[in-house]
């Protein structure tokens, strides 16, 4: 009889690790130094540049904002 495997939604999805600049499936690194989810590996490895974009995009926002 095969056992099934109980995975929650954060087990399957990748986080990029800022300590060490990994990639990894599932919260095993430190809950501060931990990016994500992200739907993929691909995705977590460009992490810092998809954060990056959208503080620029706040930014902007937030000057047209202020006038």
């Amino acid at each position: 009889m095969a056992h099934s495997v109980n995975m929650s939604d954060s087990d399957t999805q990748w986080y990029y690790c800022t300590a060490d600049g990994t990639v990894r499936q599932g919260k095993d690194a430190r809950g501060l130094d931990r990016m994500g989810p992200y739907p993929d590996a691909e995705t977590a490895r460009n992490a810092l540049a998809i954060a990056k974009a959208r503080n620029d995009a706040a930014d902007a926002q937030d000057r047209e904002w202020r006038g």
